[in-house]
Protein backbone atom coordinates (compact mmCIF):
# COMPACT_ATOMS: atom_id res chain seq x y z
CA UNK A 1 0.00 0.00 0.00
CA UNK A 2 1.74 3.32 -1.01
CA UNK A 3 0.19 6.24 0.45
CA UNK A 4 1.35 9.89 -0.48
CA UNK A 5 2.18 10.83 3.09
CA UNK A 6 5.23 7.63 2.81
CA UNK A 7 8.29 9.92 4.21
CA UNK A 8 10.97 7.73 2.51
CA UNK A 9 8.68 8.53 -0.60
CA UNK A 10 8.80 12.31 -0.53
CA UNK A 11 12.21 12.29 0.77
CA UNK A 12 13.76 11.18 -2.35
CA UNK A 13 11.77 13.71 -4.97
CA UNK A 14 13.19 16.95 -5.56
CA UNK A 15 11.79 19.72 -7.07
CA UNK A 16 13.04 20.97 -10.71
CA UNK A 17 13.57 24.62 -10.90
CA UNK A 18 11.79 26.35 -13.68
CA UNK A 19 13.21 29.01 -15.92
CA UNK A 20 16.66 29.90 -16.91
CA UNK A 21 19.24 30.66 -13.90
CA UNK A 22 20.16 34.17 -13.52
CA UNK A 23 23.43 34.33 -14.81
CA UNK A 24 22.42 33.93 -18.71
CA UNK A 25 19.64 36.55 -17.67
CA UNK A 26 22.29 39.48 -17.19
CA UNK A 27 22.83 40.45 -20.70
CA UNK A 28 19.11 41.44 -20.56
CA UNK A 29 20.46 44.15 -18.16
CA UNK A 30 23.66 45.80 -19.21
CA UNK A 31 22.46 45.21 -23.05
CA UNK A 32 20.44 47.80 -23.02
CA UNK A 33 22.38 50.21 -20.79
CA UNK A 34 24.71 50.36 -23.32
CA UNK A 35 22.88 52.99 -25.68
CA UNK A 36 21.24 54.42 -22.64
CA UNK A 37 24.76 55.18 -21.67
CA UNK A 38 25.73 56.88 -24.84
CA UNK A 39 22.22 58.47 -25.71
CA UNK A 40 21.81 60.52 -22.33
CA UNK A 41 25.19 61.14 -21.22
CA UNK A 42 25.59 62.89 -24.97
CA UNK A 43 27.08 66.16 -23.18
CA UNK A 44 29.59 64.77 -20.65
CA UNK A 45 32.29 62.52 -22.36
CA UNK A 46 34.44 62.29 -20.49
CA UNK A 47 31.71 60.21 -17.56
CA UNK A 48 30.23 58.99 -20.70
CA UNK A 49 32.98 57.52 -22.15
CA UNK A 50 34.58 55.75 -18.51
CA UNK A 51 30.84 54.38 -17.66
CA UNK A 52 30.51 53.06 -21.25
CA UNK A 53 33.73 51.76 -20.65
CA UNK A 54 33.16 49.48 -16.90
CA UNK A 55 29.87 48.50 -17.96
CA UNK A 56 31.55 47.06 -20.88
CA UNK A 57 34.71 45.63 -19.05
CA UNK A 58 31.84 44.34 -16.80
CA UNK A 59 29.88 42.58 -19.72
CA UNK A 60 33.16 40.96 -21.24
CA UNK A 61 34.33 39.70 -17.33
CA UNK A 62 30.61 38.24 -17.18
CA UNK A 63 30.99 36.29 -20.43
CA UNK A 64 35.06 34.87 -19.49
CA UNK A 65 33.06 33.79 -16.26
CA UNK A 66 30.20 32.06 -18.15
CA UNK A 67 32.86 30.44 -20.35
CA UNK A 68 35.56 29.79 -18.44
CA UNK A 69 34.98 29.63 -15.02
CA UNK A 70 32.28 27.30 -15.21
CA UNK A 71 34.63 24.87 -17.63
CA UNK A 72 36.96 24.92 -14.98
CA UNK A 73 34.59 23.70 -12.36
CA UNK A 74 33.73 20.93 -14.75
CA UNK A 75 37.56 20.16 -15.78
CA UNK A 76 38.07 19.85 -11.76
CA UNK A 77 34.96 17.70 -10.67
CA UNK A 78 36.23 15.42 -13.85
CA UNK A 79 39.74 14.99 -12.89
CA UNK A 80 38.81 14.66 -8.70
CA UNK A 81 36.11 11.85 -9.67
CA UNK A 82 38.93 10.24 -12.07
CA UNK A 83 40.81 10.37 -8.99
CA UNK A 84 39.01 8.89 -6.90
CA UNK A 85 38.27 6.24 -9.29
CA UNK A 86 42.12 5.84 -9.86
CA UNK A 87 42.07 5.45 -5.99
CA UNK A 88 39.94 2.84 -5.43
CA UNK A 89 41.37 0.47 -7.98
Amino acid sequence: MSSSSDPSRTGGMERKKKGAPIKFLVPLIYAPALPLIRLSLRHQPVLRDRLFGLVLAGAFAHGFYLCCFEMCLEMVGFMAASLLEFLRC
